[in-house]
């Protein structure tokens, strides 16, 4: 009996080789590039953006840009584009009408995170976010296991085989690290192998000085007043910070407090600019919580992330110390709803002894 011969699936090209394809193919078309990251862009955001102004300008002569709205408030992300002298613009007025092409990083168009115009479509998106909705785009690279954006970017970039500029590579061994939490979040092999082909070429020591930072006044006296009100519900801990000078505080105090021996999850909020911006963290593997969070906001889209890291910001258009505090309570109260936190059980202040604590 003659066997039919078995046909074999057609390979679909890697996330790097579709980057690098497009790129080379399009590379008359869509120059100049805006490139695009979300808003108070973290390490990863700045690394990914500035991996593709390499690949886009040094490789394909693809004349860019990268810009970003708001601030960089961190000090440990302040000391990045300062050390690594990154190439990154606070966006202008209107800017972005000045592009034909755009590229947004670590981020999508149907996000609240970004200043991306809803009418407009996208020539590049690259993101490791899950999507609302399929994105639609000239190239559209989503992959939500990659562990950082970072990580697909280098991986384009390493298929090259080349020498990686020292100042590049420190930039995306920072940003894989930094939304990993020091690999500990990355869940396939292939995200070690890429920081450690990636961190060959970096410079260890400005690595460090990035990682280590000396921390101002306002630092600690923040930190001194988030251990103040911190309060657990079982494994839950909220802290309603109030004011806060950069929204980047809000997510360093979160992950400060993620190290809390009776932690779960932590909830962390902090007021800026007429808006409540939240912070969601957790030590469950498997959990979503960035649906977690979506579900406590009127508008999905306002929050986002992956895994165990989430992030979001309620709009307060008329805020007054009674409208804040209202937002704050009634998220606090969803979360320990969503998370089962027996209402009944008891709240209490875990870093001001016995004497605060209550039963609600």
């Amino acid at each position: 009996m003659i066997k039919k011969p078995v046909k074999r699936k057609k390979q679909q090209p890697r996330n790097e080789q579709k980057l690098l394809a497009f790129l080379k193919k399009r590379k008359k078309d869509i120059s100049p590039l805006l490139i695009i990251t979300h808003n108070f862009p973290d390490p990863d955001a700045l690394a990914s953006a500035y991996a593709l102004h390499f690949l886009a300008s040094r490789i394909f002569h693809i004349r860019s840009r990268i810009v970003y709205r708001g601030l960089i408030g961190r000090i440990e992300n302040r000391n990045m584009m300062n050390l690594l002298e990154l190439p990154a613009h606070k966006m202008k007025p209107r800017e972005i009408e000045k592009y034909a092409n755009t590229a947004l990083v670590d981020t999508q168009p149907a996000f609240e995170n970004n200043p991306f115009p809803a009418n407009r479509e996208a020539t590049i998106i690259i993101d490791q976010h899950a999507p609302f909705h399929t994105p639609v785009a000239d190239l559209s690279i989503i992959d939500t296991e990659c562990g950082a954006t970072s990580v697909i970017l280098a991986k384009a970039i390493l298929s090259l085989n080349i020498d990686i500029p020292e100042r590049l590579a420190t930039a995306l061994a920072y940003g894989i690290i930094s939304d990993t939490l020091n690999l500990y979040r990355a869940k396939r092999p292939d995200i070690i192998t890429t920081y450690l082909k990636v961190l060959s070429f970096a410079n260890i020591h400005t690595l460090a000085r990035i990682q280590l930072p000396r921390y101002d006044k306002q630092y600690y006296t923040t930190l001194d007043g988030a251990i103040t009100k911190a309060q657990m519900r079982m494994g839950l801990m909220i802290c309603h910070l109030g004011k806060v000078s950069s929204p980047d505080l809000v997510s360093q105090i979160a992950e400060f407090f993620l190290c809390y021996e009776k932690t779960d999850w932590i909830l962390v909020t902090g007021r800026f600019n007429r808006k409540l911006h939240t912070s969601l963290r957790t030590k469950c593997s498997g959990c979503d919580s960035a649906k977690i969070l979506r579900e406590c906001f009127d508008r999905p889209e306002d929050a986002g992330g992956h895994g165990q890291i989430a992030g979001g910001s309620l709009s307060i258009p008329r805020p007054s110390e009674k409208v804040w505090h209202e937002a704050e309570q009634n998220l606090g109260e969803k979360i320990t709803a969503l998370l089962k936190c027996n209402k009944r059980s008891r709240l209490y202040y875990p870093f001001q002894g016995d004497s605060k604590c209550r039963t609600s």
